[in-house]
């Protein structure tokens, strides 16, 4: 179980995940590099319509839509591609400027820890969010409530070019 291969978004009855379709299934084990998505599936279509109905009226949908779709048309083969496209992807509308290291082996720990959080992310268990998690504007909020550890997309669409300053400011009470 991984967050490599799925994401979450808000719809109007709570949190949707979406799944990218592996190759072999969930359970191999192969080098990340390795993955391969089964694109049988037309997953990218569905995926696209899920986020095109999901957010359609949030503020800054149609600011993003064009370079988020191009994603969506553009076929992976490899997990890792598509991993890294989106990162760049959300590296260029965040105006982050950061660079992207890949290591060729495993490390179980980092020199520089600061935002690994690969042991405090657990796919299999529900995070529930504290009160002092922070908030941002959500279309659902008034009839789901605010949903929390969703895709860094509910943030974009919601907030816009704002949502780089959100996350700096709230970085330290996300890795918690």
């Amino acid at each position: 179980m991984s967050y490599r291969n799925r994401y979450c978004i808000a719809g109007a009855n709570g949190a949707i995940t979406l799944s990218i379709p592996l190759q072999q299934g969930r359970s191999q084990r192969l080098s990340l590099k390795e993955v391969l998505i089964a694109n049988k599936d037309d997953w990218q279509t569905q995926h696209w319509r899920t986020i095109t109905s999901a957010y359609r009226r949030t503020p800054y949908f149609e600011h993003y839509e064009h370079s988020l779709q191009a994603l969506f048309e553009q076929p992976f083969h490899q997990l890792t591609d598509f991993n890294f496209a989106t990162i760049r992807w959300l590296n260029q509308q965040l105006k982050a400027n950061f660079t992207e290291r890949i290591t060729e082996t495993f490390q179980k720990e980092y020199e520089h820890a600061g935002f690994d959080i690969r042991q405090k992310q657990k796919p299999s268990v529900e995070q529930k969010p504290g009160a002092d998690y922070p908030k941002y504007y959500q279309l659902f909020e008034d009839r789901i409530g605010f949903q929390a550890n969703l895709s860094i997309l509910d943030l974009l669409f919601a907030e816009g070019p704002y949502a780089a300053q959100w996350v700096k400011k709230n970085a330290a009470l996300l890795m918690l």
